[in-house]
């Protein structure tokens, strides 16, 4: 067993146009003073990265590196998420989506895909120059319209949908595979991947990939009503990034995990900062350490009450709280006599 590094920080939600938010080594300031060990950077804001520059240039990483460094920070992982949406996007979210692109390829899907696939390739090079092992992202989706089975859906629909979805990403992982490092998908609702029966689908269509991992956000099963701990017993070989993250479900007569299309304050499922929530992050925490999870604890601060200047302060605290320093010996050693095989011949009555 390793002990859980941590705690840490994922930038996206706080990077900002005003000071401290504004570069990586101002916000990166502001994390150490919270407490935390190191931050996952959010790879398309060009406020605090450039990732074609990473990919390209070992100096630069090295000064990314080095900018951190300078606060006692690591590098956790890269995000691209937002490009990572970008490789599969059903029609019906075009208008949504196509503000997560390039200016240049905007209104034009096809050449947004072409550049999102782009920009994963560029993430697979510029977490090898920056040494890291693990990198995270989203899966997008082509079946999420099509989720609840009313109208049916045609015949074979799904399994065609998890093909091309397996198509779009095989030669990524192949990229990411010649680089050594491992691609988290974040299972998470509005990705084909949301669940483990629809990871379990990909996982199939891309060969059992050795570098199609899992990025943990035990809020995405809060909401869904998903057993959070099994998905790990079940999962754990897969699970390389882990977001800390919480939520609460509290159904009504009037709504429940659909929500009623309403603000996020009102939902019965929504989010909140570590500890106001229902995520039992003990447990969790427990079982990682027990499956020798080999990442970061990251604090991914979503809160529909909290501002999240506090929720950043409180994260630090009670991440490292619930972080276990793993054990070197069994709690009984004291009491171990050693090994004898006649003594336990006679125990077995055998002798």
């Amino acid at each position: 067993m390793r002990t859980i590094k941590g705690p840490a920080i994922f930038l996206a939600q706080f990077a900002g146009d005003k000071a401290p938010f504004n570069t990586l080594d101002a916000i990166a300031g502001w994390a150490a003073s919270l407490g935390y060990k190191g931050v996952q950077i959010p790879s398309w804001d060009a406020r605090l990265f450039d990732l074609e520059k990473a990919a390209h240039s070992r100096d630069y990483c090295d000064e990314v590196l080095g900018t951190l460094a300078r606060h006692g920070l690591a590098l956790t992982e890269l995000s691209t998420h937002l490009q990572g949406q970008l490789v599969a996007v059903h029609p019906a979210y075009d208008a949504q989506f196509d503000a997560f692109a390039a200016p240049s390829v905007r209104g034009n899907p096809k050449a947004r895909q072409e550049w999102a696939v782009g920009q994963m390739h560029l993430a697979a090079r510029a977490s090898r120059n920056l040494g890291l092992e693990a990198h995270a992202t989203f899966s997008g989706a082509l079946a999420w319209p099509y989720l609840y089975p009313w109208p049916q859906r045609p015949a074979g629909l799904v399994e065609d949908a998890f093909a091309e979805l397996g198509r779009r990403w095989r030669p990524i992982l192949d990229a990411f595979d010649s680089h050594g490092v491992d691609l988290a998908y974040e299972i998470h609702p509005g990705e084909d991947l949301h669940d483990g029966v629809t990871f379990e689908r990909f996982l199939e269509e891309v060969g059992g990939h050795a570098r199609a991992n899992i990025l943990y956000d035990p809020s995405h099963f809060v909401l869904q009503q998903l057993d959070y701990l099994a998905f790990l017993d079940i999962y754990r070989e897969r699970v390389r990034c882990f977001h800390v993250k919480d939520a609460e479900f509290r159904p009504t007569g009037r709504s429940g995990i659909y929500g009623g299309y309403q603000s996020w304050a009102d939902r019965p499922g929504r989010f909140r900062s570590p500890g106001d929530g229902q995520v039992d992050f003990a447990g969790i925490f427990s079982r990682l350490a027990q499956y020798d999870f080999p990442g970061w604890a990251v604090l991914e601060w979503e809160c529909a009450l909290k501002h999240p200047e506090q929720g950043a302060a409180e994260g630090a605290p009670f991440i490292d709280r619930h972080i276990i320093r793993v054990t070197e010996h069994a709690f009984d050693d004291f009491a171990a006599a050693g090994a004898d095989r006649a003594l336990n011949a006679r125990v077995m009555g055998i002798a």
